[in-house]
């Protein structure tokens, strides 16, 4: 049984403080010398954001529970 919890340590602290890098990449969108955006476009990535955290939240207490990681803009 450790073996799963240690195997469970590693890849959450792996994958989350690797989402967490990409979330800066994503805030570092925000900077309008360098970008053209839209409200639309910025409430549409962080409509896709949470609904992306509330699946992987979801299977921790419903197993198997669907996801869909591919995002486009105008979707």
């Amino acid at each position: 049984m450790a073996d799963k919890r240690e195997k469970f340590v590693k890849l959450a602290e792996a994958r989350v403080s690797k989402a967490l890098k990409e979330l800066q990449l994503i805030g570092n969108l925000s900077n309008r010398s360098a970008y053209e955006y839209s409200e639309e476009d910025v409430k549409q990535m962080f409509r896709a954001l949470q609904k992306g955290l509330d699946a992987a939240k979801s299977r921790f207490s419903e197993p198997g529970a669907p996801s869909n990681p591919v995002f486009r803009l105008g979707e």
